[in-house]
């Protein structure tokens, strides 16, 4: 999720684990330790593109982690607030919860996170896009009412625990509207008599109420959209696999890292004045102009000394303005 979204969340698990004790402090703590996972962004300053796209939610959004430096930033922290009263242990738990809360999070979004790491394997339900303001919103709402009770008062524990109910029950409603959309775009393929190997469903951004699908057929990939409102079928766009224009290419290292990183195999590769693009489906297009896709996530790639590299294009802020406005008209349905 975003920056905001896990300071939030952060200061809220804070305030429920050290509130009542530390005041507001819990909530500082707490938000701190919800913004320390994400410093895995700073590898885009000393790797390479492929490198920093494994590490991003890899390590640091770990049980491993939460486990391992939690007592560390307990111990820092317990030094500081020695004023407390605290123990190191007290703080550790403070952390650990704070930690361990972000990528379980992070792991209903699209992105997912290396929960198990060192296992391979991302954990991602993909029913919430990473900014919703439904999720945020309200959450941020009981937090700044809970900040201005006293640490004594009932209203304290009332507010905060509130905005935990409140914002976890969205995730549920989330996870009850992915199934009725997925059943949605089944129904769909069927009716059409579409031939599918797999399917993908998402939110659209900022919202739960538009959903995307991401169809896998022999040779190219549809995505469909679908919204509560509608009352016309859903209609799906193909977009050809293109695999073939690799070549060679296909059998390179970073080639099978770039398939490993989009779950083996949800990419399509474009070709613009003799250069190859990678592009990454699961984060849909960028605009919504089937005959000239754009899409969200989309790498050059180039060859040096035998080596295939990936350079991320940079994305057209006009497109992504336009997008915006296209996604709130469409949610109004069809």
């Amino acid at each position: 999720m975003d920056s905001l979204t896990q300071i939030v969340l952060g200061a809220a698990v804070g305030e429920a684990v050290l509130g009542k004790k530390v005041g507001n402090k819990a909530m500082l703590y707490g938000a701190i330790a919800g913004t320390i996972p994400d410093l895995d962004i700073l590898a885009n300053h000393f790797t390479d593109t492929i490198t920093a796209i494994e590490i991003h939610r890899g390590f640091t959004h770990s049980i491993f982690f939460s486990v391992v430096f939690a007592p560390v930033f307990g111990w820092l922290v317990s030094k500081i607030e020695k004023k407390s009263g605290l123990s190191w242990k007290n703080w550790s738990w403070l952390f650990f919860w704070t930690l361990i809360t972000h990528p379980i999070l992070d792991g209903f979004t699209t992105w997912g996170t290396q929960f198990f790491w060192p296992f391979e394997y991302r954990v991602a339900f993909k029913n919430i896009f990473v900014i919703d303001p439904l999720y945020t919103i309200p959450f941020l709402f009981f937090l700044i009412l809970t900040m201005f009770q006293k640490c004594t008062s009932p209203k304290r524990s009332f507010y905060n625990r509130l905005g935990l109910i409140v914002s976890s029950s969205y995730l549920v409603i989330t996870l009850i509207l992915k199934g009725i959309t997925y059943a949605k775009f089944t129904d769909a393929l069927e009716e059409q008599n579409i031939a599918y190997n797999q399917i993908q469903t998402k939110p659209a951004p900022l919202n739960s109420i538009l959903w995307f699908a991401n169809v896998e057929t022999e040779d190219a990939f549809l995505i469909g959209d679908y919204s509560f409102f509608d009352s016309q079928p859903i209609a799906f766009h193909s977009f050809p696999k293109n695999h073939h224009l690799l070549g060679d290419w296909i059998e390179k290292p970073n080639i099978k890292r770039l398939k490993k990183i989009t779950e083996n195999g949800w990419f399509t590769i474009s070709k613009k004045e003799d250069q190859l693009f990678f592009n990454d489906l699961r984060f849909g297009l960028l605009n919504n102009d089937p005959l000239n896709p754009e899409f969200t996530f989309s790498y050059l790639l180039v060859e040096k000394d035998g080596i295939i590299y990936a350079e991320e294009t940079e994305k057209n802020r006009e497109d992504a303005k336009k997008l915006l406005g296209d996604l709130w008209e469409r949610i109004k349905g069809n």
